[in-house]
This record gives C-alpha cells, sequence and structure tokens, in this order.
C-alpha cells in the first residue's frame, strides 16, 4: 500500500501543487477509509468480535469500505442505511448493490430515526436484533480512526505551506491536523452544509493550525452542479486524475478557485488529499442520467 504525490500545474500562477494519491491504495477500501479502518479492523480482532455494524447514506464510501474489509477478512457486516426508501432501490444503487454482494445486511431506517442512532435506546434494540457487535460510528470517526488517519502525512510532505481535504464527518481532516507540523495550515473544504462540523473536529484536533473554507458544498452533501461535473470531467481530461462528485471533486475545485482568486500567498506550496471515494461516481450517473444531465465520465 502506497501513495504517491502527483503534481499538478497550473498555468499562470506561480504557486506549487500537488495531490497526494490514496485513492490509489484499493479500489473500495482507499483513501481515508482505509486509513480509518486500519486500527479500527486490529481492534474487532482483539476484542474477537464476529459482527461489525456501522452506519450510512446512499452514496456513504464508508458502507461499502466496511463490506470490502468485512469480505476480506471474514467479519459479518451490518448497515444502517439512512432512507426507508431505499430498501427496494438496491439494485439502482453502485453503492448498496456492491456493498451487499460482499456480504453486508442491511436494516433501512427513517431519516427521523436515523437522527438518533447515537442513542443508547436505539444501540440496545439493535443488540437485541443482531447480537454482539462491533459498532463503528457514521464514517468510522473515532480515536483509532484518527490514529490511522495520523499517519497520511509523512516527512517527504513537511516542505508544503498548506495540506488541504475535503470534509464529511471530521475524522480525516482531525489526524492530519495532528500530524501537520506547526507551519503548516491545514484547509477542509466541508462536503456538506452545517455549522456543527467545527465541534466535531474539535473533539479530536490536538492543534489549531486548521480552518474551514464553507464555499464549496454546492448545495449539501451528494448535491452536484452542472458546473462541478463540467469541472471534474475537465480536470480529468487535463491531469488524468479522476475526482469523485461527493468529497473530492468538492475540494480541488475550490482549491483551484482560490488559487484563481490569488487567495493563497505567492509562491505558496499546496498538498491536495485524494480521499479516494470513486466507485461513487456509477450511483452518481444513474442519477444524473434520469434527470438527462451531463454525467462524469467513467475512466478505466
Amino acid at each position: 500500500m502506497k501513495s504517491i504525490n502527483q503534481k499538478i500545474v497550473i498555468e499562470n500562477s506561480n504557486v506549487t501543487l500537488y495531490i497526494k494519491r490514496e485513492d490509489l491504495i484499493h479500489p473500495y477500501v482507499s483513501g481515508n477509509k482505509f486509513r480509518k479502518l486500519k486500527y479500527n479492523l486490529l481492534q474487532v480482532i482483539q476484542e474477537k468480535k464476529k459482527t461489525i455494524l456501522t452506519f450510512g447514506g446512499a452514496f456513504s464510501n464508508h458502507i461499502l469500505a466496511v463490506a470490502a474489509a468485512g469480505k476480506v477478512n471474514g467479519f459479518r457486516t451490518i448497515g444502517i442505511i439512512r432512507g426507508e426508501e431505499l430498501a427496494d432501490k438496491v439494485a439502482e444503487n453502485h453503492t448498496l448493490q456492491k456493498a451487499q454482494e460482499l456480504g453486508m445486511v442491511f436494516e433501512f431506517v427513517s431519516r427521523e430515526t436515523y437522527r438518533n442512532k447515537n442513542s443508547e435506546e436505539f444501540i440496545i434494540n439493535l443488540k437485541e436484533k443482531f447480537g454482539d457487535f462491533y459498532l463503528l460510528p457514521e464514517g468510522g470517526t473515532n480515536d483509532l480512526a484518527i490514529k490511522g488517519c495520523e499517519e497520511v502525512l509523512t516527512e517527504r510532505d513537511a516542505d508544503f505551506d498548506y495540506i488541504c481535504c475535503a470534509v464529511g464527518t471530521g475524522g480525516t481532516i482531525a489526524g492530519i491536523i495532528n500530524c501537520s507540523k506547526p507551519s503548516q495550515q491545514v484547509l477542509g473544504f466541508p462536503a456538506l452544509k452545517g455549522d456543527f462540523l467545527k465541534e466535531d473536529i474539535c473533539k479530536f484536533a490536538k492543534n489549531n493550525n486548521w480552518e474551514l473554507i464553507t464555499n464549496y458544498h454546492f448545495g449539501g452533501y451528494g448535491k452536484v452542479t452542472e458546473e462541478l461535473i463540467f469541472f471534474i470531467n475537465e480536470f480529468y481530461q487535463q491531469y488524468e486524475i479522476p475526482l469523485d462528485p461527493i468529497y473530492t471533486g468538492k475540494m480541488v475545485f475550490g482549491v483551484l478557485d482560490l488559487i484563481e482568486k490569488k487567495w493563497f500567498p505567492d509562491n505558496s506550496k499546496i498538498l491536495l488529499l485524494h480521499t479516494g471515494g470513486l466507485q461513487g461516481i456509477l450511483g452518481m450517473n444513474h442519477l444524473l442520467r434520469q434527470k438527462k444531465q451531463t454525467e462524469i465520465t467513467i475512466h478505466d
């Protein structure tokens, strides 16, 4: 397992830009999902658990990553899925369909019920139904996940002034913050709307060298626009780097927009973190096709 830093040449700009290709780690357990699961899987083995239960939505990279990791390591996996309407649409959803093929059992719940997923009563009901299990929170963010994400940056990344990454549940950026140098600024680009992320990140982050750039969520989690899709397709055509539309695509769009607006100081060295999630493109394209909108170009 090894990711690389790939240079991105920006014309008419004096900033230096690289992208860390964590997406190359594994087709399903890629990027931050590999990092988050690494020590959690070791803990499952140590506790001699047979089942992993976790939570996610229709396009959850985390759900698929847990299913794939469970298949490889011989664990039973259970996914509590947000949205009862998805129960009879698994065949139309690449993420859920693949997770099911890998052996994950689904429990579809209403959005109202899902909001109470961390309550003691909800967890007790799940244990009564499914028996003993190792509980992974939504997005996989916990102390062990942070520990894994703290291994993303290495000494070869020490010269970068800015480290940029997409933000979902806040676990990945917290790990990046903790392993960054004091001289570095960590920028998080939330893929969803809401002011709660900062508080969530503060639960795990040990340093203060970070901020959130909240202007590039494109309407919220799982939402895309023609502008974003066009950008993702153009970016691949120019650099041969595929981007997912849920997380990394929004972050890269934001960084390049800020570069164009001269937001970064002259001669800044910027590192972008590609957190994977490319499997979600097929599901997104299914929705775009139904709406008769431009699709994301699929690449081998």
